[in-house]
């Protein structure tokens, strides 16, 4: 580790001095706003223009007819400020309804109140992860930086996260909230954009609009502990035998991704199937429905598929808390799902969360960190934990395996990732080598986000010999890596990562040469200044052909500062040695912090226009 010991030469000037001498940037007194949520207002909801979409999950889906919608100006409220539209239930309350109120309310404020700081609502929800009040129709965006944005980017970015549709009542974790698709169209060669934001309308998200109130307990904070998960437990039991909501039709809340495959834009969270969503070409976005691929797909997914940009193929998995505790599967071209392959030569549940593949090879990393019941149990914590006493393992099977016969396992101590990057074949060595971020302080990851460490490492596996070999190539706390989408599965030389500062806040990027040695494999770098922070930044290419550079394009991402409370959408050069941001939108409103993205070109939305 002396080798990571000194700092890095990078690029620190302030986003504010680099985009546009904007006033709201260059403010240094905060506003007067709230930064923890203590309560909310609710109100009767404004009038506002909509699109009406009728829709179908088909094989081969219609064309949809769509009313156009009035672009309209942006309202400027609080920037922190959460004020809630009161729910219209469709159904009068019944006594059981009630009761099973009252029920809750008394687990959530004695039973289990949100004690702990990562499941205490006024500390998750705080400052800009607080969720915006309501969803916004497409909306004019203001080009501050140039007349246009780069051609190459008309079409969708799309990003996913959490936006709770109501505010807990008790613990809540950052991962639990609603999922909602933040999407800035861009059209006219770049020179129009609007911004979009809506919920995904899952089974979860409808029920409880329906009635007015949260109905399902949250996944991530609503089992802590036996007393906790039993009376909880028999809460959600005494509201499906009375018909509440129903389990069979999915509980998962869809806020963690977006694929695009087959033709078709999924909205995807790794508790459920996938959500079928579509781009208008107004720019607002609709929610088609939960998508099983005709039948073949009857259980949860990924919300990492991985698509092989040359095949056209997705290649898939979901992982559980029952054998088999893992099961890869894929898709071809068209969409068509191939028959699951259980793997059950992992013993035991491990929290798997994302995967590569390689043009011979599927690669799982089964980590340190699992179900760990005990310490519900006995501790009072969550029922998924880290298991300081297991061997992190890496295992790889033939990526068209039918079987798990030939999967292979290898000991890698204290790897631990949550994403992985990229992967590739070694051809004249029978080997792979596996470029992603690994957590050096697993057992804060649910708990202590803010303690997370990641460092990008470069692993090679001789699939002969055994043998491992690890090279750690930044000493920065880096995660929500990205890649040239066109270079998923082969050799690739460039990575983009957000700085973790600390996570899961993002206070830059940075540019990895993966070829280099760990002391100079950082050839670029962007901090967004004091106060502001970004996401996960994605990689549009410039033209996408054969011929191109690998770094010949652009990285998109929101953008908000948190001394003005204003949010923008920024382009930054991928070829830059200092990602020099080329141009800067604002935007009608904030966009809270979340999680994954993807831009989808426009003759790519205009298949499903």
């Amino acid at each position: 580790m002396d080798a990571f010991s000194s700092s890095f030469v990078s690029t620190t000037t302030p986003f504010s001095n680099h985009v546009i001498n904007h006033p709201s940037l260059l403010t240094t007194t905060k506003p007067n706003i709230t930064h923890l949520i203590t309560s909310v207002r609710i109100e009767d909801k404004p009038n506002t223009t909509t699109t009406t979409t009728t829709t179908t999950t088909q094989q081969q889906p219609p064309k949809t007819t769509t009313k156009k919608p009035t672009i309209t100006s942006s309202p400027t409220p609080s920037p922190y400020s959460v004020t809630r539209t009161r729910p219209q239930p469709r159904s009068s309350p019944t006594l059981s309804g009630v009761l099973f109120n009252v029920f809750d309310d008394i687990i959530n404020t004695f039973i289990d109140p949100p004690l702990r700081p990562s499941v205490d609502p006024k500390l998750v929800l705080s400052a800009n992860f607080a969720p915006v009040s309501d969803e916004l129709p497409p909306t004019k965006c203001h080009i501050e930086q140039g007349t246009a944005l780069p051609p190459c980017l008309d079409g969708a970015y799309i990003r996913n996260g959490p936006n709770p549709q109501f505010l807990p009542r008790g613990p809540y974790h950052l991962f639990d909230g609603d999922g909602m698709l933040h999407c800035f169209h861009i059209t006219q060669s770049g020179k129009s954009a609007t911004l979009s934001s809506r919920y995904v309308n899952t089974y979860k998200y409808d029920i409880e609009r329906r009635a007015g109130q949260p109905l399902i307990p949250n996944v991530f904070s609503g089992f802590n502990g036996l007393t906790a998960a039993a009376t909880r437990g028999a809460l959600s039991a005494a509201r499906i035998v009375t018909g509440q909501f129903n389990p069979a039709n999915g509980i998962g809340l869809a806020n963690t991704s977006l694929a695009f495959f087959a033709e078709r834009l999924f909205a995807l969270g790794e508790s459920d199937l996938p959500y079928e969503v579509r781009v208008t070409k107004y720019g607002d976005v609709r929610t088609v429905g939960r998508h099983d691929f005709n039948g073949k797909l009857n259980m949860n997914m990924t919300a990492h598929p991985k698509i092989d940009p040359e095949t056209g193929e997705t290649f898939a998995f979901r992982y559980g808390p029952v054998p088999p505790f893992l099961t890869y599967f894929r898709f071809d071209s068209r969409g068509e799902k191939q028959p699951d392959v259980p793997i059950f030569s992992m013993n035991s549940p491990s929290f798997l969360h994302d995967f590569a593949i390689t043009k011979k090879y599927a690669i799982f990393t089964e980590i340190q960190l699992g179900m760990n019941p005990m310490e519900m149990i006995v501790g009072g914590g969550s029922p998924v934990g880290a298991d300081p006493s297991k061997v992190s393992r890496v295992g790889i099977i033939p990526r068209y395996a039918k079987d798990e016969s030939e999967m292979k396992w290898f000991d890698v101590p204290g790897f631990n990732i949550m994403h992985a990057v990229n992967a590739w074949d070694e051809e004249d060595e029978d080997a792979i080598v596996m470029v992603a971020p690994n957590i050096l302080s697993v057992e804060h990851t649910l708990e202590r986000l803010d303690l997370v460490h990641a460092l990008v490492e470069k692993v090679r596996i001789d699939l002969k010999t055994g043998v491992v070999s690890r090279q750690p190539l930044s000493a920065s706390n880096l995660d929500f890596a990205v890649i040239n989408p066109n270079f998923v599965g082969k050799r690739n030389k460039y990575v983009y990562a957000a700085v973790g500062d600390p996570m899961p806040k993002i206070s830059g990027v940075v540019k990895l040469d993966v070829s280099k040695g760990s002391d100079d494999a950082e050839v670029g770098r962007r901090m967004y200044g004091p106060g502001c922070y970004g996401g996960e930044p994605f990689f549009v290419a410039k033209n996408g052909g054969d011929d191109d550079e690998e770094d010949d394009g652009y990285l998109v991402s929101y953008l908000h500062d948190e001394n003005s409370g204003e949010s923008r959408f920024i382009v930054m050069d991928a070829k830059s040695p200092e990602l020099e941001i080329v141009s800067s939108v604002k935007l009608p409103r904030r966009v809270p912090y979340g999680f994954h993205g993807i831009f989808v070109k426009e003759t790519q939305l205009q298949k499903n226009y």
